[in-house]
């Protein structure tokens, strides 16, 4: 039985990030073996970023599978701590419009809807809170804690829940409407796929690699369809899990799978569209033509979001826990476990301006709105950039990739001149040879001959005589 409870726990070490781990570690001896973000590496930076705002909004949070995330609504800003702070702030600002010190163990939200803002609980309380002055409305329970933030449409507040179950309560009062149960899988990751609503239509993943569609007034399996097929010598190696929240476009779901792939279905029928092998429990983010994604060893990757093929790869950030990424004009932004934010040029992947706001790591997903970036970090730090090209950086480095090119191409010139020259040379070398061995076999010819003409031409003489 002990040997049982140790495996265990170790198994949740693993998954459930490097804190259990590195008490276990200590607790029987070992070292710690996480490996060490990679360092970064130097570029020209081609932008410049401007902050516009800095505002400590509470204590953030150090569980990073917890989905507090800002929530952004008509240039509002909403966010939310474990401790149990909310508050909304203005965008163009970062003022505080309200606050509310609800002293809840917050593990979920902030939502926001037409009237409501949202949270879940580590112990399954839903509270909800006029969007308007922050005071209560309601609050209600659920069957286990909420690591993924409610939402509200069409008078309905859908909450996913860590046991697998989704429930639509009443937004005016929180009463239940409907359950939809699925089963969990005996081994999954710490978290839960947020739910998506659009069209009457609730979107969600859940553990094991499958994808729900669900209607939203009555609870009703729209379809259902599993994305990812377990493969593996064990429980951990055939784990498949959607925790992140798929990301709707028109009539298209993208949804990535740990420890499988990303996909593309119909909304409409749940066919699979298109898939690549790429693992992910991120969230993606999209423009008119390609979807961006991190990958699990923290690559960063854009895919023509029609076909899947790949646009381009970003493998320097190794390590370093990074962010799903968010899209701000013509750049793609990242943020990591040291507290940086990566600015990637859009059409290539390549670094373009790097920031460090602070010491405490930085896990959710950046967010924009109205031209501007939010980052929230760990300490609880709310920031607020804009970002312009730099012309004469871009032309510089667009400059040296040229001079780099034609150096490249001049070298390859030269060399492949070298090379032709030196065949000439070998070529005349062996002709010369050839001569001068055709000679030499010519003049031994003749010499031979002479003397055979010598030799009878001394024994005429000798007759003569």
């Amino acid at each position: 039985m002990k040997l049982r409870i140790l495996i265990l726990c170790l198994i949740f070490a693993i998954y459930t990030g490097c804190g259990l781990k590195q008490t276990l570690s200590k607790r029987f001896g070992d070292k710690d073996n996480t490996v060490p973000p990679s360092p970064l590496v130097n570029f020209i930076e081609t932008a410049e970023l401007n902050k516009v705002w800095l505002q400590n909004t509470g204590g953030g949070t150090d569980d990073s599978f917890a989905k507090i995330t800002p929530t952004i609504l008509d240039e509002q800003i909403f966010i939310a701590d474990q401790k149990g702070n909310i508050a909304a702030l203005t965008t163009k600002t970062g003022d505080f419009i309200w606050r509310n010190d609800s002293r809840l163990s917050i593990t979920g939200g902030p939502g926001a809807g037409s009237s409501l803002v949202l949270v879940g609980t580590s112990e399954g309380e839903i509270l909800a809170l006029s969007r308007n002055t922050g005071n209560e409305a309601w609050r209600t329970k659920v069957s286990s804690e909420v690591l993924s933030s409610p939402r509200e449409a069409d008078g309905v507040v859908v909450v996913r829940t860590i046991d697998g179950k989704i429930f639509a309560l009443d937004a005016i009062d929180g009463k239940h409407l409907w359950i939809y149960d699925r089963s969990v899988p005996a081994l999954s990751l710490r978290g839960t796929s947020t739910p998506v609503i659009t069209n009457g239509l609730i979107i969600t993943g859940f553990d094991g690699g499958r994808l729900a569609v669900i209607e939203l007034k009555t609870g009703k399996l729209v379809w259902e369809k599993k994305v990812a097929l377990s493969r593996g010598r064990n429980e951990l190696e055939r784990m498949v899990d959607i925790d992140a929240q798929p990301l709707v476009i028109e009539k298209i779901i993208y949804v990535t799978t740990y420890q499988a792939n990303v996909s593309a279905l119909s909304l409409e029928t749940g066919q699979i569209l298109w898939q690549r092998k790429i693992s992910s429990h991120s969230e993606l983010s999209a423009d008119g033509k390609n979807i961006f994604l991190t990958e699990d060893n923290d690559s960063v990757w854009a895919l023509n979001r029609f076909t899947g093929a790949s646009v381009w790869k970003q493998e320097k950030l190794a390590n370093r826990q990074v962010t799903g990424p968010a899209i701000l004009g013509d750049k793609v932004i990242v943020c990591d476990v040291e507290g940086y934010m990566h600015w990637l040029d859009k059409e290539t992947g390549d670094f373009a301006v790097r920031t460090r706001i602070g010491d405490d790591p930085i896990l959710t997903q950046p967010i924009n709105s109205n031209d501007m970036l939010f980052v929230y970090s760990n300490s609880g730090t709310l920031s607020a950039y804009t970002y312009k090209n730099n012309e004469e950086k871009y032309l510089t480095k667009e400059l040296e990739n040229k001079k780099s090119v034609s150096e490249e191409t001049t070298s390859a010139d030269k060399k492949n001149a070298y090379e032709r020259s030196r065949r000439v040379s070998i070529e005349k070398n062996s002709n010369k040879e050839i001569t001068e061995n055709t000679k030499k076999e010519s003049e031994n010819e003749d010499s031979l001959f002479e003397r055979f003409l010598n030799i009878f031409s001394d024994d005429s003489e000798e007759k003569v005589e």
